[in-house]
């Protein structure tokens, strides 16, 4: 069987509540998948896996973890049991290895929703098999880059490359209850020039990400940004999947690096 060359993907994967409530979002997700290869396999790098060293997940069957509080109660119910993959953990580990760069399995981490909420939009049977890989919190952006780029070569062996974060995220500034959708400048802006950055391939522009406007108001925390940089190493032809914003200021664009 010939393979397949799959992208580098950028998914912001909003509040837990996408899973039920799937806004413009979920379609997007679906259609993606729809027009893509089937993968083989799908690596993702999730904002809610912080780690020390960088670890990659390599059990067989990782548990589905609800990892939020306060959210209805059918959110807690749900289930992503797609298997893993120790071989391909083992070959990522190889893979960061030839390039001097030290990984460890974790055989017992469970899957956080920034892995398992756009998934079960994408692949809702959950039939395709699995690896997380941490964001280590000391690596420089130009470092989280340089993992995305390690791992290009796993496109073209249909293999989906996945950095889910959320363009912006800053929750204190939601709308929670609905009353206010209005996109505030702030949040556009910085949405804006991200993607005016990226689009005329001017990487450098936001791995220097203290420069890029309104940065601290968008990201009081930098880990929902920082699986961008991992995603942008995977390919160097970006284009905008989806782009819409929920709750007012959360960000829920997709981008695509081929």
């Amino acid at each position: 069987m010939q393979l397949q060359t799959l992208p580098g993907l950028y998914i912001s994967h909003g509040s837990p509540m996408l899973a039920i409530d799937p806004e413009q979002v979920g379609p997007a997700l679906l259609r993606l998948s729809h027009n893509l290869p089937v993968p083989r396999g799908i690596v993702v790098m999730s904002a809610h896996w912080e780690s020390d060293a960088l670890e990659v997940s390599s059990g067989f069957r990782p548990e589905t973890w609800h990892d939020f509080r306060g959210f209805p109660e059918q959110l807690y119910e749900i289930r992503y049991p797609a298997p893993g993959d120790p071989e391909l953990a083992e070959r990522i580990i190889k893979m960061f290895a030839d390039n001097n760069i030290n990984a460890h399995a974790n055989s017992t981490r469970p899957r956080d929703h920034g892995v398992w909420m756009p998934l079960l939009h994408m692949y809702p049977n959950a039939d395709i098999p699995v690896i997380e890989i941490s964001l280590p919190r000391q690596m420089s952006a130009l470092m989280l880059y340089t993992l995305g780029q390690c791992l290009s070569e796993l496109r073209q062996q249909q293999i989906l490359i996945i950095g889910s974060g959320s363009i912006t995220h800053n929750l204190s500034e939601l709308s929670w209850d609905g009353s206010d959708n209005t996109v505030p400048e702030w949040a556009s802006t910085f949405r804006n020039h991200v993607v005016s950055k990226l689009s005329h391939q001017q990487y450098d522009e936001i791995l220097d990400w203290q420069s890029i406007p309104h940065l601290k108001r968008n990201h009081p925390s930098l880990e929902h940004l920082a699986p961008l940089f991992f995603a942008m190493g995977t390919g160097l032809r970006f284009s905008i999947v989806h782009s819409s914003f929920s709750m007012g200021s959360l960000g829920m664009d997709i981008y695509r690096f081929d």
